[in-house]
């Protein structure tokens, strides 16, 4: 275990990003400001989801872990269902200058590693 300094404390507090909402990405999504990382592709390829399972999911989705601190920019995991009601996790990334949204990534969680698709088991 480690322990940060009040100093450094501070200065995380004073220029932390602020939380995401999903409502900067779906309205990034709506007006067609997005980007699609090759990883992001290629994962979704390979887990069968279309584009439009990933915005359904998306639209209908919550962020369950907020990546505020992400470089160059805060991201977030959203959890939500595809129009058949199968789980999907998405991590997305908000340019707040640009208002673009760009997917990271995107998976068909495992069962096996998620609580009610929403909290990490423990190992």
């Amino acid at each position: 275990m480690f322990f940060l300094s009040n100093k450094t404390l501070n200065y995380l507090n004073d220029y932390a990003e602020q939380p995401m909402t999903i409502d900067e990405i779906t309205e990034a999504i709506q007006s067609n400001r997005i980007n699609v990382t090759r990883h992001a592709k290629q994962e979704a390829k390979n887990d069968s989801l279309t584009l439009d399972d990933i915005l359904f999911s998306t639209y209908n989705g919550e962020i369950i872990a907020d990546y505020s601190y992400d470089k160059p920019y805060p991201s977030c995991l959203i959890y939500g269902n595809t129009s058949l009601g199968e789980p999907v996790h998405s991590v997305w990334a908000y340019d707040s200058v640009n208002q673009i949204a760009i997917l990271i990534t995107v998976y068909r969680p495992d069962p096996t590693r998620w609580i009610n698709w929403k909290e990490r088991r423990k190992s």
